[in-house]
C-alpha cells in the first residue's frame, strides 16, 4: 500500500512539471478581471433584486 502511493506521488509530481503555470502578470490580470466582473454581476443581482421587490410590493398592495 505505502509503494502504491509513493508511486502515485511520483507521478502527480511528474504531471505537474509538465503545467504551463501564468506569469505573475498574467495572473495579475486574470484576478482583475474576476474581481471586476463580480462586482457587476453582484450590482446587476442587486439592481434586480430591488426591482422585484418593489414590483412584488406593490402587486401584493393593490
Amino acid at each position: 500500500m505505502y509503494e502504491r502511493a509513493v508511486v502515485f506521488l511520483q507521478e502527480v509530481r511528474s504531471e505537474l512539471t509538465k503545467v504551463n503555470w501564468p506569469t505573475r502578470s498574467e495572473l495579475t490580470g486574470a484576478t482583475i478581471v474576476v474581481i471586476a466582473l463580480s462586482v457587476i454581476v453582484a450590482f446587476y443581482v442587486g439592481v434586480i433584486d430591488v426591482i422585484a421587490s418593489y414590483a412584488l410590493s406593490f402587486l401584493l398592495r393593490a
